[in-house]
This record gives C-alpha cells, structure tokens and sequence, in this order.
C-alpha cells in the first residue's frame, strides 16, 4: 500500500465536491451543503485563490482531502493554517492517511513560517477527537466559535 498526498489541481473539482458531500453526510449536515462547482473551481483555482486543498491517495486512488487556508494570528504575529475540512472514505479510514494528510499540513505550517495549525471538530465525534488528541493535539474548550451567515450576515452588512 502506498500511501500520497497531492496538491489538488482545478481538475480535481468534481472530486472535491465529491468529498465535502461525504463529509457533510458523516457529519449529518448533508442538509447544508449549497456549493456550486463552478463557483467552488473559481474560488479554489481563480486569481484570487481562497483556499487550497490536498488530495490523500492510496496506491494513485484519491481517498481522502484536506481543504485549508490561512489565517493569523496577532498574538503571534504569524500566520497560521485552518483546516476546513479533513476527510477520509471510510473504506480507507485506519490506513494512515488521515495522519498523513495532517503530517503534511503540519509540514507545510513549518514551512510557512506559521505560528499553529487549528481546526474544529464536532462534539459528538468521538472517533476524531481521539485520533486528533493522539497527534498531539489539544481541544482549546475555553473558546466558542460564533458565525454570522445568510440574512443576517446582509443585514450586518449594511450596518444593522
């Protein structure tokens, strides 16, 4: 078995959606997933790239992603990379590319000169929070994430 990790190209977009419609299903969020492929290409791979995303292989067959992108870290005063999404097929789940796919975004935060890697994870997901607390990661419970979306993302907008 051989496991690889790629940098995805604009090709790989339907494959992309492929993934992040998985992971919304595992995630029982299927009922959210409202992503265009066109508008997902053009903002993966137009002029203005807002995210990247890491294609997992086992033996040349894409089983897994990882979507990330930059943010920063004032405290630090360095950036540093959010991963959006990680997923891995189920068929392939146990096979080290989850790991391998986090190793390589870690290789990259050192690269970049980036202060941390973060990303979230569901409560009830049990099965992720062991493997990622296994890596050495740790949960920052002392922080909620707040969102402002939809209407009343517009509604901030113009100043209400």
């Amino acid at each position: 078995m051989t496991l690889s990790i790629r940098s995805a190209r604009a090709e790989d977009i339907p494959l992309i959606a492929q993934f992040i419609r998985d992971l919304a299903e595992y995630e029982r969020l299927a009922h959210e997933v409202r992503f265009d492929e066109a508008v997902l290409q053009a903002k993966l791979f137009g002029p203005r790239p807002y995210a990247e995303v890491l294609i997992g292989e086992i033996d040349s067959e894409p089983q897994g992603f990882a979507l990330f992108f930059h943010n920063f870290s004032t405290f630090e005063g360095k950036p540093g990379i959010y991963l959006e999404d990680l997923f891995v097929r189920p068929e392939a789940r146990g096979s080290g590319l989850g790991k391998a796919l986090l190793k390589r975004l870690a290789a990259l935060a050192v690269e970049r000169d980036c202060a941390r890697l973060e990303w979230s994870v569901l409560d009830w997901n049990e099965p992720s929070i062991q493997f990622y607390l296994g890596l050495g990661a740790k949960a920052m419970d002392e922080w909620t994430i707040y969102r402002v979306d939809g209407g009343a993302l517009g509604e901030l907008a113009k100043g209400g």
